[in-house]
């Protein structure tokens, strides 16, 4: 599977970076209390952070508030993902478990602050363009809504969108069946290609130290 990012991306944002991680052979499966105690901690801690800061204090929010404002959209209305982790802790509304692999995914982009899509592999038609969302660029996401991405990033394959730092769709979500999967870091411009990969490398080793499997990094 290839990654191509759309060559207009890079025309709004010459810094424009993406990590990705490709995971084999993984078992995702209810998430073991370690897991489930450290999002918990971490939340919590994150909480008492905020209760002292603004969001665009942390400076991986501030950065994806900027890439929002770049590509035309309204990050007001229509949030990046971790920006709106981060709201729900500041009202105390903690995320529940749902899985080893949704959990994970949500630890990494708490730590990182940054929005972080995980996808089965075995769902995605062909290979993957990161492109700026148009009208047509629709899908059902797994906030159970029918989502329009307009001018917001998208992950396409031969069957249309899949995927954004805004919400992800059902179609190729991480179920406790997939055994391959997709993980893809929007990475904030600002980080270099060798702290990128340091980035990846210590993720995956978390991701496979819960699931199991084989990974495979690159920076894009």
């Amino acid at each position: 599977m290839d990654i191509v990012v759309n060559p207009k991306i890079l025309e709004i944002l010459p810094d424009f970076k993406l990590g990705t991680i490709h995971y084999n052979n993984i078992t995702v499966s209810e998430s073991p209390q370690m897991l489930k105690g450290r999002l918990q901690l971490f939340q919590e801690q994150l909480y008492f952070d905020l209760e002292d800061k603004e969001i665009t204090d942390f400076p991986g929010l501030l950065e994806w508030q900027l890439i929002w404002k770049a590509l035309g959209a309204d990050p007001s209305r229509y949030r990046p993902s971790a920006e709106a982790l981060f709201r729900r802790i500041r009202k105390q509304n903690y995320l529940t478990p749902v899985h080893s692999g949704v959990d994970m995914n949500s630890f990494l982009s708490l730590q990182y602050e940054i929005p972080l899509g995980l996808y089965d592999s075995d769902k995605i038609s062909g290979n993957v363009e990161i492109a700026v969302g148009t009208e047509r660029d629709q899908y059902e996401g797994i906030n159970n809504r029918v989502n329009t991405l307009t001018h917001i990033l998208v992950s396409k394959d031969e069957q249309g969108a899949f995927g954004s730092p805004y919400v992800d769709s059902k179609r190729t979500m991480v179920t406790e069946q997939t055994v391959n999967a997709l993980h893809i870091f929007y990475l904030r411009p600002s980080m270099d290609r060798d702290n990128a990969i340091q980035m990846l490398t210590a993720a995956s080793n978390m991701f496979t130290g819960i699931n199991g499997g084989t990974a495979e990094i690159a920076v894009w």
